[in-house]
């Protein structure tokens, strides 16, 4: 019936069915999981307001000690162990978090809090980003184009799971209560990850590429980074998107702590926030994601989200005000998962399989949270020179066109790229 169904909502193949719902499965548990826990960390933001171009820098620096050490992993174990390795991982952290929060003093809370905001923003890229180098690694890029937008609804069905879980629950039980259920569905995505892993990697023969771990070494997948100009154009992409999206955090965490002065309610206002969002994400990702990508290719697709932005940063410059701000949030978000998201995916199926892990975790989780870092010291800097909320929207306009310009670029690179040989891609140079 699953099968069935599948066949009649996306492009996919007959024998593409099975692997597809694997791994659609896989993403709605790794973003249910993360989506209980995101409410509680932003609320924590939203607390700790202060404090948080701290907290981002912390975030930046223990990136740059997981990335070489989730290498050395990889380059250790082959897929079908690290991958559920990583997320049995962070169960184990949250079980660590739950026992801190009950056994420690409340005197202890906000410094319990400082670390879990730090552990959930690294928990938020990494166990996504290893679940989406297990899928480009799985499905090529012809694949990708169709099938993308379809995986990503699973991951956005995790998220409304999530949110509404959060919402509902967010004011009835101590936020600290959730850390324990957000272990479930991640224990699930490690099983999920296996199947997947099976379905793909020809379990029985270890001279498979996807049973062997990855060649190279801890710093291996970073150093092919800067060798390729196709990786940097990836990089300064998500630089350029971090700087949109924290320009939006900030000013979220400004206008909603004003607005509302009860933590429960800041919670469930952001949990309502992420609701709508993902709703929003799940309508793309079903009837726009793959058409679009087909219709106007994988660097116009990638730009749509960059212009919108640089639109509504125009707007919300000329009318600085808190509704405003949530509808441009809900917009970019639903956006940047419903269309850029799944085509940004579409960039790695070109490359080799230590790009796919090792370079798209550097990409994905240190430059990613460089980019935040960065951002975050530039916004408390341009709100230290007097700066309004309005003035600092309109200043990111004009970064978000240059945002995309370079993902038109990214786009005929991949177009050209996609005609490689796959024994050219392998050698780990990039298109």
């Amino acid at each position: 019936m699953i099968k069935a169904l599948i066949l009649k909502t996306v492009a996919a193949h007959d024998d593409e069915a099975t692997p597809l719902a694997w791994a659609t499965a896989y993403g709605f548990c790794i973003m249910l999981a993360y989506y209980v826990l995101r409410a509680v960390r932003d609320e924590i933001s939203a607390a700790d307001r202060g404090n948080l171009h701290f907290l981002w820098t912390a975030v930046f620096l223990v990136m740059l000690v997981v990335v070489p050490l989730y290498s050395w992993v990889s380059s250790r174990w082959p897929r079908g162990v690290f991958v559920p390795l990583v997320n049995r991982f962070f169960i184990a952290n949250l079980v660590l978090f739950y026992l801190a929060l009950v056994v420690l003093p409340e005197s202890a809370r906000p410094w319990i809090d400082r670390v879990f905001y730090v552990w959930a923003s690294v928990f938020a890229l990494f166990a996504v980003t290893v679940f989406w180098g297990l899928v480009v690694d799985c499905f090529t890029n012809a694949q990708g184009r169709r099938l993308f937008g379809f995986i990503a609804v699973g991951s956005s069905l995790g998220a409304i799971a999530g949110s509404a879980l959060t919402a509902s629950l967010a004011q009835q039980l101590p936020p600290f209560s959730l850390l324990l259920l957000a272990c479930l569905p991640l224990e699930a995505a490690c099983w999920f990850a296996r199947v997947l892993h099976r379905r793909f990697g020809g379990n029985a023969d270890p001279a498979r590429a996807e049973n062997r771990p990855l060649a190279g070494g801890s710093w291996s997948g970073i150093a092919i980074v800067f060798r390729s100009p196709y990786l940097m154009g990836i990089a300064g992409y998500i630089l350029l998107m971090t700087y949109a999206s924290t320009v939006l955090y900030f000013l979220q965490a400004d206008l909603i702590r004003a607005a509302l002065a009860d933590r429960a309610a800041r919670t469930a206002l952001f949990a309502h926030i992420d609701l709508w969002t993902n709703a929003i994400t799940l309508v793309l990702q079903i009837w726009l994601a793959a058409r679009v990508i087909r219709w106007a290719g994988v660097g116009a697709t990638l730009a749509l989200l960059p212009l919108v932005t640089a639109g509504g940063f125009l707007w919300l410059g000329a009318v600085p005000q808190l509704a405003g701000l949530i509808a441009l949030q809900v917009a970019y978000r639903a956006l940047r998962y419903g269309l850029a998201k799944p085509t940004r995916e579409v960039l790695f199926t070109v490359l080799g399989r230590e790009e796919k892990y090792k370079s798209k975790a550097f990409l994905d989780a240190a430059i990613y949270r460089g980019g935040d870092l960065a951002s975050g010291w530039i916004f408390t800097g341009l709100k230290a020179a007097g700066l309004s909320i309005g003035a600092i929207a309109l200043a990111a306009a004009p970064v978000a066109a240059l945002w995309a310009v370079l993902a038109i670029w990214l786009g005929r690179r991949q177009d050209k790229a996609a005609k490689f040989a796959p024994p050219i891609l392998e050698k780990g140079a990039g298109p």
